[in-house]
């Protein structure tokens, strides 16, 4: 071990200690997706924000339970399947494969991929439900109101739109039903105040705008007693009541309670573990469902409500939501079409990033955001250091003297990178990770190695510049982050052992070209 080596073990000791002793747990959820047709864009933006954050906290040295998967039961799925002349389960049996097929291609890193046709779910489903009818919270009453299948969801006065005397989803945009049927409700309201507390006195709910948002609806409606149940002549399609076998229960019951299921609820010793730490990534538009109702679902099952539920806006497209019902959905095969690989789609979609307000897809826009970052910064950087590594040195570059102002520069944005991404801010994360790459440029058109008599020092610290920023975009592109680490001889590190001149010698194996341009503005290629 030489001195230098030597010299950064005893600083890093301490550091080393107290990063041990922070190591924690992380339990992170997507929405469960409805598989009556292939994802879209719009799913890949809350699954890859899911899945980047379950990878950053990897980094991190936590344990990461990454739970994601598919809601199969309900009015929707059983129209759809009956569209199709199937049955609901042959139907979704031939959904889910396609789901995992997209989350693959876009290395959705999930630890547990759950169905509520699951047998171990519905059970969960079963005994929930059989507790809270045990304590006197579930009754038999009639209920009379708009509904629309595809959110499944009832829309008192208020919430639809009103065109041409009909009734309208604000969402998808089609004619609401009239339904009157009897049912079984769950009593809601008398956790109104309780509710009401945990939204405005926690850090639950994030951004707060959208808790300031549940707490004003609360204060002004007031949390509804809510139909718990579907009369198997109209719904037959779901896990029946255990109290009724007349009954389904309501799909978002139903789909709700997979986040306890997939972590052990009552059975497992774990689940205390990974629950104290949940995080549920959603969209706006389901966040009544996952704060006012969840919270009380929790509240009368005597579990702790969830650490964070992080809500995120839409990727919107000619002014509204994604959606088939709408015709405006972007699919995920021609974005990775158009910019080749799915690293570049995850990439994009995280620089897109808005918690509070919606962003409009604009191919000119992510055009050039992957010309001028990743293809001219990021890919051009990586492919110069490398051609002049293995033309100058023959790929050996061992560790001289460094550059005090990169490395000053790299140990500042290593530690602004992960307050950042510690904040969920990850597309202003990238923007100062792509600060570092754009400072190694200048600094090689400043030093230029290609004249120097000594290249090696220049070269040196240029890499390592390139191994950090790699090691922290690591999360949002995976495989062209593996791929320069492979070519360059180093490997992904957690973030606490992240250090600029920590590498001792580089092993540059090849200069890979890692995104190829495209023509701004030109029309997408299409399937």
């Amino acid at each position: 071990m030489d001195i230098y080596a030597v010299v950064r073990v005893i600083c890093m000791f301490p550091l080393y200690c107290v990063s041990m002793a922070m190591r924690g747990v992380f339990y992170v959820t997507t929405p469960i997706y409805y598989p009556n047709d292939i994802p879209h864009i719009g799913h890949a933006y809350t699954t890859v924000l899911a899945d980047v954050l379950a990878r950053w906290r990897r980094l991190r040295g936590d344990d990461v339970f990454f739970l994601t998967g598919t809601d199969e039961h309900g009015l929707k799925l059983q129209r759809a399947a009956e569209k199709k002349g199937v049955k609901p389960k042959e139907f979704v049996d031939l959904m889910v494969p396609e789901f995992k097929k997209y989350w693959r291609l876009l290395e959705i890193s999930y630890n547990r991929f759950i169905r509520t046709t699951d047998r171990d779910h519905e059970e969960v489903v079963r005994r929930a439900l059989e507790k809270l009818y045990s304590r006197g919270l579930i009754y038999r009453g009639v209920y009379r109101g708009w509904y629309c299948s595809s959110c499944e969801k009832f829309y008192s006065e208020g919430e639809y739109e009103e065109k041409e005397g009909k009734k309208i989803c604000p969402i998808h945009r089609r004619e609401l039903e009239w339904v009157e049927e009897e049912t079984y409700f769950l009593k809601l309201s008398a956790y109104q105040d309780k509710v009401l507390k945990l939204v405005k006195d926690t850090d639950i709910i994030y951004p707060r705008t959208y808790a300031r948002e549940i707490a004003s609806k609360l204060e002004k409606e007031g949390l509804r007693d809510l139909s718990i149940a579907r009369p198997k002549d109209r719904v037959y399609w779901g896990v029946e009541l255990p109290f009724d076998d007349r009954y389904v229960v309501y799909v978002w019951i139903d789909a709700l309670l997979n986040y306890l299921t997939g972590i052990g609820y009552g059975e497992d010793e774990g689940f205390g573990r990974y629950w104290s730490v949940v995080h549920h990534i959603i969209g706006k538009d389901i966040l009544w469902f996952h704060t006012a109702i969840w919270f009380a679902v929790l509240l009368m099952l005597d579990v702790p409500p969830p650490r964070r539920v992080l809500v995120h806006a839409f990727i919107i497209n000619r002014g509204l939501k994604m959606g088939k019902s709408v015709g405006n959905v972007v699919m995920i095969d021609d974005m990775v079409d158009r910019y080749y690989s799915a690293d570049s789609v995850r990439y994009l979609l995280m620089r897109l990033l808005n918690l509070e307000k919606d962003v409009e897809f604009d191919l000119e826009l992510l055009d050039n955001m992957y010309n001028g970052e990743l293809a001219d910064t990021y890919g051009n950087l990586v492919r110069r250091v490398g051609i002049l590594s293995l033309r100058k040195l023959g790929g050996l570059v061992g560790r001289r003297e460094l550059d005090e102002e990169l490395c000053g520069k790299a140990e500042e944005i290593i530690g602004e990178v992960s307050k950042l991404m510690d904040d969920y801010k990850i597309s202003e994360s990238l923007v100062k990770t792509f600060d570092l790459l754009r400072t190694t440029n200048a600094y090689l058109n400043k030093t230029k190695p290609w004249e120097a008599e000594d290249p090696e020092p220049i070269l040196y610290n240029a890499i390592e510049a390139i191994r950090v920023a790699t090691n922290l975009l690591n999360p949002v592109m995976p495989s062209v982050t593996r791929k320069v680490a492979n070519s360059f001889g180093f490997e992904i590190v957690e973030v606490d052992k992240l250090e600029f001149g920590a590498f001792r010698e580089f092993r540059v194996r090849e200069a890979p070209i890692l995104f190829r341009k495209v023509r701004a503005g030109a029309p997408a290629r299409g399937k």
